[in-house]
C-alpha cells in the first residue's frame, strides 16, 4: 500500500508557463526532451501537473486523436516522492479527460506494473535506436519510383497515408511535424506511396514518422536522411516486430532501449499497421 503524502499536493490543469519545471523532471530522469518538445505535446494535446508548495513533482499528458483514439504519455513524478500513490492520481485525471477514447501509450520497465492495474495490454514492443557513428548504403529506387523532397501540397496526402497506416486521423500531429522538420516522399507513378520526416529531437535528430508500402521503400528513405547526416547524433523509434531494427544495428544505429507498446481499451483503430517503420515519439506514437 501506498504511504501518504506529507505535504498536500495539488493536481491541476498544466498551463504552459509550467512547462519549464515540466522539462526539468524529465531532465532529471536523464530523458533527452528539449524544452521545445514539451511546448510541441503541448500544443498538440493537455496535461496535469501536481504542485507541492509552489513546484512541479508530477506530470502526465494526452493527446486525443479522434474521438475514439487517443495517446497517454509523458508520466513523470519526482524520485523523492514516488511510490505514494501520485503517479496513479496523475493518470486518473488524464484517462477522464480522454473519456471513452481508447488509449495507446509506451511503457518503460518500471511504468508495466502500473499501467497493467488499469488494464493496459501490452500490444508490441518499441525499439530505440541512435548512434553517430553509422555507415549507410546507397539505396536505388525500383523502376517507377522516386524520392524527392516534401512540399506543402502534400500535406493531404501525407495525412490519408498516416491514416492508412496508423488507423486514425493525425493531420494536427503531421502539420506541426511539417513545420517544424523536413520531409521526403516515396512517390510510384501512381504518386506519393510513402513519407518519412526528419527533425530536431533531445541530443541531435529524430526520424519518424516513417510510412512506407514497404521494408526496402522504408530503408530507402532512412538511409537516404542517414547519408545526408553524417556524423550526426539521430534517433529512431522502430517497432520491434520487423526487420528494421537487425538492419539499424548493422549500420551503426544502435538499440539502446526496448519499451512496451500497450493499449487500454478495444479498438481497432490502435492495432499495429504494418506500414509504420518509425513512430513520432514515444509519446504520441
Amino acid at each position: 500500500m501506498s504511504e501518504p503524502l506529507d505535504t498536500p499536493i495539488t493536481i491541476r490543469e498544466m498551463l504552459s508557463d509550467d512547462l519549464k519545471q515540466a522539462h526539468g523532471l524529465s531532465l532529471a530522469e536523464k530523458w533527452p526532451h528539449r524544452i521545445q518538445e514539451w511546448q510541441r505535446c503541448f500544443l498538440l494535446g493537455f496535461g496535469f501537473v501536481a504542485e507541492q508548495n509552489g513546484v512541479i513533482v508530477g506530470t502526465a499528458m494526452g493527446w486525443p486523436f479522434t474521438d475514439q483514439v487517443s495517446s497517454l504519455g509523458l508520466v513523470i513524478v519526482s524520485s523523492d516522492i514516488r511510490g505514494k500513490g501520485l503517479g496513479r492520481k496523475l493518470m486518473d485525471v488524464v484517462l477522464d479527460k480522454l473519456g471513452e477514447r481508447a488509449v495507446m501509450l509506451i511503457s518503460t520497465a518500471d511504468g508495466l506494473p502500473l499501467y497493467k492495474k488499469y488494464g493496459f495490454d501490452v500490444k508490441g514492443t518499441i525499439h530505440q535506436h541512435q548512434g553517430a557513428s553509422f555507415t549507410a548504403p546507397l539505396l536505388i529506387a525500383n523502376e517507377g519510383q522516386r524520392l524527392r523532397p516534401m512540399g506543402a501540397s502534400d500535406i493531404d496526402k501525407i495525412v490519408q497515408l498516416d491514416a492508412s497506416a496508423v488507423g486514425y486521423d493525425r493531420a494536427k500531429v503531421l502539420r506541426e511535424l511539417m513545420e517544424s522538420g523536413k520531409g521526403i516522399v516515396l512517390e510510384s507513378q501512381d504518386g506519393a506511396v510513402g513519407f518519412s520526416i526528419f527533425r530536431r529531437f533531445g541530443h541531435g535528430h529524430v526520424i519518424g514518422p516513417t510510412i512506407a508500402p514497404n521494408l526496402e521503400g522504408a530503408k530507402m528513405m532512412i538511409s537516404h536522411w542517414l547519408r545526408s547526416n553524417p556524423g550526426m547524433f539521430i534517433r529512431l523509434d522502430v517497432p520491434g516486430d520487423g526487420d528494421l531494427s537487425d538492419w539499424l544495428d548493422d549500420l551503426g544505429v544502435s538499440c539502446v532501449d526496448r519499451v512496451n507498446r500497450m493499449v487500454l481499451g478495444n479498438s481497432s483503430e490502435l492495432d499495429s499497421r504494418g506500414n509504420v517503420f518509425s513512430i513520432v515519439n514515444q509519446a504520441i506514437g
